[in-house]
């Protein structure tokens, strides 16, 4: 019988590559430092951001792009508490990721050691503060078999792995480590029940103008072509939300985002609906615009795979607990063709056909900044078509509707926890999940500042990262609050610094733009991008986005 034992740490790396991990991101610390070593001696890239939050966000991007579980690996006390932000960001962003985190000691206290312990912080209050599913090492003889758990429980969403001193510096048997792949994780496929099919069904018989809503869980379903199916079979317009952005790009009757990032001529159709079918759609205040983007008068039939989100954020008249292809497939054999589509008219059809977004605003530039949505109008039309874009939060976010991307899966939003200052990270490690393509961060001067020492982290690994920071000098979403409410703005305003020589300095590529001239010159850079790159690019800060607006108080 084969008796050998190896440090635990050692097989921690060890089981991670059985796992078929195949880069973990992190910051090393004195407990974890033989284990991430260890990690790097058995072939595992390790990826070290510069700050703790900044490796949580690249898990994140890392899981979304890829598919794969996201590993991170930090240490304890002061570096949990730095990478809280992170935490609870890829929490409520519910990615695919193992935190695994370094721990004190679980032996007796020693009553006469030389204290105190600087590092000492409860780290489980903290995690179950935040909602976040732990799991304590506490036996180095079931180091491997545990380390498989956490991970197949990971694929559900963030769970945290204990890895306490003593026992990552104990024994573990060799025999002990498992060879089996994970799990499949695929999710759980609701039936829908076939009354609520029926009441479905009738309700859009009497339709004349339906629309169709698509949201993540209809892309993550897999459901776009029997979406498209059922929309031409009922005559039905189709939108989505901005986390299915680009689901139905190409389509003659795709009006685009709904609520916040719509544009005028998908508003044109959707304002006329008479029946709303959303499929896997939160329904939120954004996707909405506060409840005013979408006909109040319009039977509403909300389609998801979570019962808890049934009428959640919106009245819904009928509710179908069920995955959204599924749901579309059997609702399609349950309702006759109309006799006439009269949301697909021939005058509906030109109005999205001829519809350009250029026409929708008047440039507000001026000698020094560029209008931001005019500057996302060109670097969509620059930029390598087949992209990922990753966005950081803030009043920026407005040029969002005028960037295009392949499809759902080619887009990140890191707004879930109504935060800046997670694109960076995102951006980096969606890039590493899917290097084939060239991934965009869009990120304002704020959210930039917060995470400049990464621009290092980018010129190290080689990562190539086409950053934009559109720079109003000012936090904008700050700024446009208090200027909706007639409020001081002073204290939102920052000095002009010019980011390029800073970027240069870390070893990136680096032009500042102020002009439509200016930034029309970089095509040719643009067009195929060769390492990473940033552009500084000066926009005016005068325009406020529509989500910020949409709740200012309304002026007598």
């Amino acid at each position: 019988m084969n008796t050998q034992k190896i440090p635990t740490y050692e097989a921690l790396a060890l089981q991670l590559k059985h796992l078929k991990v195949d880069c973990v991101f992190g910051l090393m610390s004195d407990e974890t430092a033989q284990f991430l070593a260890s990690v790097d001696a058995v072939g595992i890239r390790f990826l070290r951001a510069r700050h703790e939050n900044n490796a949580m966000s690249m898990a994140d991007g890392y899981a979304t792009s890829s598919g794969k579980l996201g590993v991170v690996v930090l240490g304890r006390g002061p570096a949990t508490a730095n990478g809280l932000h992170g935490i609870m960001y890829v929490r409520k962003a519910g990615s695919r990721v193992l935190l695994m985190l370094g721990s004190p000691s679980i032996a007796p206290a020693n009553p006469n050691a030389f204290g105190p312990d600087y590092k000492a912080m409860d780290q489980i209050t903290v995690l179950r503060g935040v909602g976040v599913k732990h799991m304590t090492l506490d036996d180095p003889e079931i180091a491997p078999a545990l380390l498989t758990r956490a991970a197949s429980d990971a694929h559900q969403g963030l769970v945290a792995l204990l890895l306490p001193i003593n026992v990552l510096g104990a024994s573990t048997p060799s025999s002990s480590l498992i060879d089996a792949p994970l799990p499949s994780s695929a999710p759980f496929c609701p039936q829908p029940r076939p009354t609520a099919l029926r009441a479905a069904a009738a309700a859009l018989q009497l339709s004349r103008k339906p629309l169709i809503v698509a949201g993540a869980g209809a892309h993550y379903s897999g459901a776009r072509d029997a979406i498209v199916h059922l929309a031409d079979h009922l005559g039905a317009a189709l939108a989505t939300s901005m986390k299915a952005k680009d689901l139905f790009k190409g389509h003659p009757f795709n009006c685009g985002v709904i609520g916040s990032f719509s544009n005028s001529a998908g508003r044109r159709l959707t304002d006329t609906a008479d029946c709303v079918l959303t499929f896997g759609a939160g329904l939120n205040q954004r996707t909405t615009s506060h409840g005013t983007s979408l006909p109040a008068a319009a039977t509403f039939i909300q389609v998801d795979a979570s019962r808890n989100a049934i009428g959640q954020w919106l009245h819904c008249d009928v509710g179908i607990v069920s995955d959204a292809r599924v749901a579309a497939e059997q609702l399609v054999a349950l309702i006759p063709a109309p006799a006439e589509h009269a949301m697909r008219s021939v005058a509906n059809r030109g109005v999205l056909a001829d519809y350009r977004p250029e026409q929708e605003f008047e440039a507000r530039h001026t000698p020094r900044t560029i209008d931001p949505r005019t500057a996302a109008i060109e670097l969509d039309r620059m930029l390598p078509q087949d992209r990922n874009v990753v966005y950081d939060g803030g009043n920026f976010l407005l040029v969002a509707p005028y960037i295009s991307v392949p499809g759902p899966a080619h887009v990140k939003q890191t707004s879930d926890f109504s935060s800046i200052g997670m694109g960076f990270g995102a951006a980096l490690g969606f890039a590493i999940g899917d290097p084939g393509r060239t991934t965009v961060l869009i990120i304002g001067d704020g959210g930039f500042m917060m995470t400049l020492s990464e621009l290092e982290t980018t010129a190290r690994e080689g990562i190539p990262l086409v950053i934009v920071v559109l720079n109003d000098c000012a936090y904008g979403a700050e700024l446009h609050h208090l200027k909706l409410r007639d409020g001081p703005v002073a204290t939102t305003i920052f000095p002009d610094i010019d980011f390029a020589p800073v970027a240069e300095t870390f070893g990136l590529q680096a032009v500042t733009v102020r002009t439509l001239n200016e930034l029309r010159a970089l095509a040719p850079l643009l067009a195929a991008p060769d390492g990473p790159l940033l552009i500084d690019c000066k926009i005016s800060s005068s325009v406020a986005a529509a989500f910020l607006e949409e709740i200012a108080p309304k002026k007598k």
